[in-house]
Parts: structure tokens; C-alpha cells; sequence
């Protein structure tokens, strides 16, 4: 397969010579993503696990001292942030603030893990650092007004007039294969279910795969590739769509083609699970404790009633409540007497519409 990658002028796109036979020869039996450069095909049934599917293959016994390594370092990071005060959650900010820092670093172990993992297969490259990919406007024009799989070939310069960037979470290249996967790895897809969010992040993806093959050669070292594919990875492994570029974090060892990575990933979720449920839970009883002192206090505390004829009025000598009733009774009879007032006629006002300003000090 050869393909020919050169500068052209916005709006303007090559399409690359590939031979549809020899790509799927290529890419034999293995379930492919939403990719560019192929088109998707229906993932084939799944083997039991016993029967070896890839020639590569990773035991977690493997990668284990790795791994925790990376969990310690998660942990620490997460132990390591001060949270603000909050006057709505009160002594339970730690906890709160505990959830969304592991929120945040699940989603960096799971990339660090597949970056370890991966080096079982000696012909995958994982690409981590400086990842940013020009959203280039004929890109974005194309996977807006086209459908996906007519976009089949399509490479553009990644130099060309761009609008934005987006860096993808990891970029790994199959050298054997000729083809690059943009990978973004969430922790859990549950939050962009009712949102448009998802849309846009595979309208980016997208836009990001017709630029890549130029981007890999210029910026990678001359690092060339023939099919560039986008996967959404959930880790918290739901049903996937590779129709529309969601894999399962139980689906990884197709992509990496190594055996044993899905079992290393859960192994690895389930050492971070236990880790986090024990911070929780002393936080937890923390808080919990703090509020049984604040419930003795309140038990203990000497309740002191309020004087019975307490006022305070700011405006004026205190009076009872009949003394104001009938002062105001007295001045609306007042008010009624005087000649040329009209009932239903409105009182003029002056209204102030602007920004809010401080009050003058007097």
C-alpha cells in the first residue's frame, strides 16, 4: 500500500490509493474500531478464555510490582490534595473532594496501565507525550457533513488552517500493521449518556484521524502508517458499540493484541478499588465522628429563652404590636381625607435599572 501525503490548500484533500483486498487480508479475523483507513466490520465471537487468540500474551504476575506502583502513586496523589472549604458540605468536603480526585486519577492509571501492558507486544509503539493534534477546518467541514465510512482513505495536511486542537489520551501505533489507534480512555462513559458531549468528542477523534498520518510522519520521526482507527475506551466496561467507537476496557487485548490484558486491567481496577474504599471510609468516619461531637454539644448546650416582649426596631422608639396597628390605622384614615388623592390612581415611582452597586455609606 502506498500513500502519498503533501501539503494542500484548505478545503483541499488527497485520497490515498488502498487496495480494500489487501486491507482486509490484513487485518485477518481481529474485531477492527471505528477506524479511517478500513472499514468496520462486525466483531467476531468471542473465544472462551482458555483457547489463545493473539501470540502475545501479559500475566498480571508479569507486570504486578509496575502496577502498584502506579496505584501508590495514584493514591498518594489523591491523599495529597487540600480541599477548600465549603459551607455546604462542612466537615464532609474531604470526602467529596476525595470522589472527584479519583475521578480524575482513574482515568490516568487506566492510560498509564495500557502504556505498560502494551510493551508485551514488541511491534506496538504508545505515543503519551505531546499529543496535540490540529483540528483542521476541511477535517472537521468533512466529518460534519459526511458519513464516517465515505471518508475511507481520506488523509489531509496537518499544517492546513486549523481551528483548535484536541489531545487524545494515548496514540498507539501497530508497526506490524501499519495502523495508529486514537485512544481516548474514560473512567466510565455514565455521564455523556444523555449529553451531546460524546458526539463531540468523536467529531474531534475523527477530525484528529484524517490529519494523522501526515501529523505521525513529520512529527514521530517519519513514522508512516497506512489506517489510522478511534476508540472511546470504557473502563468501566459496558456494553461496547464498535459501530460508533466505544470499546470496553474488557476488550483490550484485540486492540493490543496481547492476551491477558483485559484480566491485568481488572485486576488492576479491582487493587485501586480496595485502596480508594479505604480512604473513603476514614474520611468517612471522620465526619461522621465530628458529628456525633457537634450532636453532644447540642445536647449539652443551655437553651436560653427570648424575653417575651423582645423588639429591636432599627427605625424608630420600640412600641407594642396594637400601638403600631393602630398608628397605621391612623395614618391610612389620614391619607383618605386629604382632597384630590385617588384610590385607583398608581403612585408615581422612579425605577433604577443598571448594574449592582455597593450602597453609599452614610
Amino acid at each position: 500500500m502506498s500513500t502519498n501525503t503533501v501539503s494542500v490548500p484548505a478545503g483541499e484533500v488527497l485520497r490515498s490509493m488502498i487496495d480494500a483486498a489487501e486491507a482486509a487480508a490484513a487485518s485477518g479475523l481481529r474485531p477492527r474500531l471505528f477506524g479511517f483507513g478500513r472499514n468496520a466490520v462486525p466483531a467476531p465471537v468471542r473465544d472462551p478464555a482458555v483457547l489463545r487468540r493473539h501470540p502475545h500474551l501479559v500475566r498480571f504476575a508479569d507486570v504486578e510490582a509496575d502496577l502498584d506502583l502506579l496505584i501508590n502513586r495514584a493514591i498518594n496523589a489523591i491523599m495529597d490534595g487540600e480541599p477548600a472549604e465549603d459551607e455546604i458540605l462542612g466537615h464532609y468536603v474531604n470526602i467529596a473532594s476525595l470522589v472527584r480526585a479519583v475521578s480524575f486519577r482513574e482515568g490516568k492509571l487506566l492510560e498509564q496501565a495500557v502504556e505498560r501492558v502494551a510493551k508485551a507486544n514488541p511491534s506496538i509503539l504508545v505515543l503519551t507525550q505531546s499529543l496535540k493534534l490540529p483540528l483542521v477546518k476541511a477535517a472537521m467541514e468533512a466529518v460534519t457533513g459526511n458519513d464516517w465510512s465515505s471518508l475511507d482513505g481520506i488523509k489531509l495536511d496537518c499544517e492546513a488552517p486549523a481551528k483548535g486542537s484536541y489531545t487524545p489520551d494515548l496514540i498507539v501505533v501497530n508497526r506490524a500493521r501499519h495502523t495508529a489507534y486514537i485512544l481516548d480512555v474514560k473512567r466510565s462513559l455514565a455521564s455523556y449518556g444523555d449529553t451531546s458531549r460524546l458526539e463531540e468528542l468523536k467529531l474531534k477523534m475523527m477530525a484528529s484521524a484524517m490529519v494523522l498520518p501526515d501529523w505521525l510522519y513529520k512529527n514521530q520521526k517519519r513514522l508512516m502508517v497506512d489506517a489510522v482507527e478511534v476508540a472511546i475506551v470504557d473502563g468501566a466496561s459496558r456494553p461496547s458499540d464498535h459501530a460508533n467507537g466505544v470499546w470496553a476496557l474488557s476488550e483490550l487485548d484485540d486492540l493490543l493484541e496481547i492476551d491477558g490484558v483485559a484480566a491485568c486491567m481488572a485486576e488492576l481496577r479491582l487493587r485501586f478499588g480496595i485502596r480508594v474504599q479505604q480512604l473513603l471510609e476514614v474520611e468517612a468516619r471522620k465526619a461522621l465522628g465530628g458529628k456525633e461531637q457537634i450532636a453532644i454539644c447540642a445536647s449539652e448546650a443551655v437553651i436560653v429563652p427570648a424575653p417575651a416582649c423582645s423588639r429591636i426596631n432599627l427605625n424608630g422608639p420600640s412600641r407594642t404590636f396594637e400601638e403600631d396597628q393602630a398608628a397605621r390605622s391612623h395614618d391610612d384614615d389620614h391619607d383618605r381625607d386629604e382632597p384630590g388623592v385617588d384610590e385607583d390612581e398608581p403612585t408615581p415611582a422612579f425605577i433604577r435599572i443598571g448594574f449592582a452597586r455597593r450602597p453609599a455609606r452614610h
